[in-house]
C-alpha cells in the first residue's frame, strides 16, 4: 500500500511554521512562522485572504476571537488584537501582489515570551451571547515559573503569579528549592462548578520544564488575586523525563494530552478524586522528540508531530496508531485539525451550501514544517471506520 499523500501543498511561508490553526466555520487557516508572518488562508480557494509581517520575531500563537477579532502572540514580547480581513481579495490577486489587505490592530499587550508558551484563551459569556469579552492566561510577566490571568480587551490582570503561592523561596524562573522549571505550555478552562457568588471557577493546567504538569483552582471568591493567593494546587504529576514541548486538551476539559523531547506520549484525566498515581497514563511510543500534539475536537484522534518531520496519528482512548503522515523532511512544529461539521459553528444561509465539501474540510489536517510549508492531509472517517 502506498503511504498517504497530503491533498494540498501551500507554499506561502519562508521560514519555518511555528502555528497553525483553523477558524470554527473551516474556512480560514491560519499559519504563522518564525520569521513572525502571519498567513489567511481561504480553505475554499487556498489563496492567502491576507498576509502581514504581525510580529519582529517568531509567532507563537494565532486564534480567532469573536466574529472580527484575531490574536496573535509573538517571541517579540507582544500580544496584538487585530481586526479580522471579513473580505476576499479580488479573483486576479495572489500571494504574490501587494493588495492583500492589512488586518487593522486594535490593542497590544506586553508579554513574557522567554519561554515559548503560546496565551490559553477561555471566552466569557456573561452579560450577554456577544462574547465580548475573554480571560487570557500568559506566563507571568517577571518569572517564567509562573503565570498570569488578564481579561480582554481591558487589558486588566486578574490574577497575577499563579502558582507562587506556597512554593518555598529561591531564585525565579523555577529553580529554587521547587524545581518545575518555566511554564512550557498552559490551558485555561471554566470548572465543572460555580465558585461563590456565582462567579465561574476557574482552573489552569500547567505543563513545566521540569516533565511535570500541575492543575490549579482559584478557590476563593475574590475577583483578583496577587502572588498566587487564592489559588490551590490540585495535584502534579511528572511523567515526562524531559520538558513537555506540547499540551492538548479536549473540548470538555476532562482529559489532555503532553508529548515531550522523549518518546513518551501521556494523557492526563483532569476531574474526579483519584489518586496522583492514577492521574497519569503513559504511552511509550518508538519515536523520541516530539514537539507538537493536537487533538481533534470530537475527542477521538491524537496528532503528534515530530522532530523527524512526520505527524503520527494515535486513538486517544487506546493510544493504537492510526498511521503515519510523512511530507516534512524535518521538525513538523505545527499541526491543526480543522473542525468537526457537527460541533463547528453554525452559521447563516451563505455558509456550508455545498454540504459534501464542508464535510470534507472537517476532515482536513494541516502540518507545517522547517521548510516553510503546510500540508494539508484529507484524512478518513474515524468515527465510521
Amino acid at each position: 500500500m502506498l503511504p498517504p499523500s497530503p491533498a494540498h501543498i501551500l507554499r506561502g511561508h519562508g521560514a519555518q511554521l511555528n502555528v497553525l490553526s483553523f477558524s470554527t466555520d473551516n474556512k480560514r487557516l491560519y499559519s504563522g512562522d518564525s520569521s513572525g508572518q502571519v498567513i489567511i488562508t481561504s480553505t475554499e480557494s487556498l489563496r492567502p485572504l491576507a498576509s502581514w509581517k504581525a510580529h519582529t520575531d517568531g509567532i507563537l500563537g494565532i486564534q480567532e476571537w469573536n466574529d472580527d477579532s484575531i490574536i496573535t502572540h509573538g517571541r517579540d514580547h507582544k500580544l496584538h488584537v487585530w481586526m479580522r480581513v471579513l473580505g476576499p481579495p479580488s479573483v486576479a490577486d495572489t500571494a504574490a501582489t501587494p493588495a492583500l489587505p492589512l488586518p487593522l490592530l486594535k490593542f497590544s499587550m506586553d508579554v513574557n515570551a522567554l519561554n515559548y508558551c503560546r496565551f490559553s484563551l477561555l471566552p466569557q459569556c456573561e452579560g450577554g451571547s456577544n462574547n465580548l469579552n475573554a480571560l487570557i492566561a500568559l506566563p507571568n510577566l517577571v518569572d517564567s515559573s509562573f503565570a498570569d490571568i488578564w481579561a480582554i480587551p481591558t487589558v486588566d490582570r486578574l490574577h497575577a503569579a499563579i502558582g507562587k503561592s506556597g512554593r518555598t523561596a529561591g531564585p525565579g524562573n523555577g529553580r529554587g528549592a521547587d524545581k518545575t522549571g518555566i511554564i512550557m505550555s498552559l490551558h485555561l478552562f471554566q470548572g465543572p462548578q460555580a465558585s461563590a457568588h456565582n462567579q465561574i471557577q476557574l482552573c489552569l493546567l500547567l505543563a513545566y520544564e521540569n516533565g511535570s504538569v500541575s492543575l490549579a483552582v482559584h478557590s476563593q471568591a475574590t475577583e483578583k488575586s496577587i502572588e498566587g493567593r487564592g489559588w490551590d494546587r490540585l495535584w502534579t504529576v511528572r511523567s515526562h523525563v524531559e520538558s513537555v514541548m506540547a499540551m492538548a486538551a479536549r473540548n470538555d476539559n476532562l482529559v489532555a494530552f503532553t508529548v515531550s523531547a522523549d518518546h513518551l506520549l501521556c494523557r492526563y484525566d483532569l476531574q474526579g478524586n483519584i489518586p496522583d498515581t492514577d492521574r497519569s497514563t503513559v504511552h511509550r511510543t518508538k519515536h523520541p522528540g516530539n514537539g507538537a500534539v493536537c487533538m481533534r475536537d470530537d475527542g477521538r484522534v491524537i496528532a503528534a508531530g515530530g522532530w523527524d518531520g512526520k505527524v503520527r496519528l494515535y486513538s486517544a482512548k487506546s493510544f493504537k496508531s492510526l498511521g503515519t503522515l510523512a511530507y516534512h523532511k524535518e521538525g513538523s512544529h505545527a499541526i491543526a485539525f480543522a473542525y468537526n461539521i457537527g460541533s463547528s459553528r453554525e452559521e447563516d444561509g451563505t455558509d456550508y451550501v455545498d454540504g459534501e465539501e464542508a464535510e470534507v474540510r472537517s476532515r482536513w489536517l494541516a502540518t507545517g514544517g522547517k521548510d516553510g510549508r503546510i500540508a494539508v492531509w484529507q484524512l478518513m472517517d474515524f468515527l465510521k471506520n
